[in-house]
């Protein structure tokens, strides 16, 4: 059997950062965004004795490894499979390229042969807090250490220009920088977080720029300082709000569209005129299960 599936990237519209949990992760209000830049997965099943991963050009272990090692541990008896990852989003870059990858063997994994649902949502918190939000591609609100997730209806129409950097970010090196340099909201403030997310998440809404906000953006810029100078071309480039998603270090530039303008045609306007600085700048367009966007090929 054949399986060939689409895994989004996302940015994350809102970051905000609480405190650090018993577990050593820190509480987190986050609005993630999945987007038209995703990898590829194609699945096929073999006789073998194991599950294999191959991704060209990483060399690294591969959290899609580890997804089939506690879909075997959970009672998952599909045939042996071997995964081939293309890769599309940027690496170690802060739109959760490797939870997608995970969250679409998860996904495909439902195909093979039965999972118990609980058990599937158990896995994917323990596999990272990026991926729970990321197993129904779409907007969601995450709480918790960003692995309480709740999908919400789409927001207004808007586009992105993604502007990958050749730097990598460990999330773990930016989240103990950001607690080096005190980056978390006050523990009332933070609290409040939630409900006042809640109140301008109405279909079809418009982000407030108050909340598109990303408490992690100065460690990243810290670390690696080409960060602002990107941010700065974004903004140049006409676009809505600029910022980092997730740990970085890519930024990305938030396009509104109709009334007033046609945030995809910006958007794309925008990449072209960014890629000669910083090749790989492309387009990206909002995702949804259920809106068009095609999980499985």
């Amino acid at each position: 059997m054949r399986l060939v599936a689409k895994a989004p990237g996302k940015v994350n519209l809102s970051l905000f950062v609480g405190g650090r949990r018993p577990d050593g992760r820190h509480e987190l209000v986050t609005l993630i965004e999945s987007v038209s830049l995703a990898d590829e997965l194609e699945l096929v099943t073999r006789v073998a004795l194991d599950d294999e991963v191959v991704c060209p050009g990483v060399e690294e272990p591969n959290i899609v490894s580890r997804a089939l090692a506690g879909l075997r541990a959970r009672g998952w008896d599909a045939p042996r499979v071997q995964v081939t990852i293309r890769k599309r989003i940027p690496i170690a870059a802060g739109m959760g390229g490797g939870s997608a990858d995970a969250a679409a063997v998860l996904r495909m994994a439902e195909r093979l042969a039965r999972i118990d649902e609980g058990a599937l949502d158990e896995l994917a918190a323990e596999l990272g807090s990026d991926v729970p939000s990321q197993l129904t591609p779409g907007l969601v609100l995450g709480t918790g250490a960003g692995d309480e997730v709740e999908l919400r209806a789409p927001l207004d129409e808007h586009a992105f220009v993604i502007v990958p950097l050749p730097h990598r970010l460990s999330t773990a090196e930016v989240y103990a920088e950001a607690d080096r340099l005190g980056l978390r909201d006050d523990e009332l403030e933070f609290v409040a977080k939630v409900p006042d997310l809640w109140s301008v998440l109405s279909p079809g809404a418009r982000l407030p720029g108050r909340f598109v906000v990303n408490d992690l953006e100065p460690a990243a810029v810290s670390l690696c300082p080409d960060i602002d100078d990107a941010l700065s071309a974004v903004r140049d480039a006409g676009a809505d709000h600029a910022l980092v998603s997730g740990s970085g270090p890519t930024v990305a530039g938030l396009y509104w569209g109709p009334p007033a303008s046609d945030g995809r045609e910006r958007a794309e306007a925008a990449a072209t005129a960014l890629a000669s600085r910083y090749p790989g700048a492309c387009c990206a367009v909002p995702v949804q299960r259920d809106f068009g966007f095609p999980l499985f090929a």
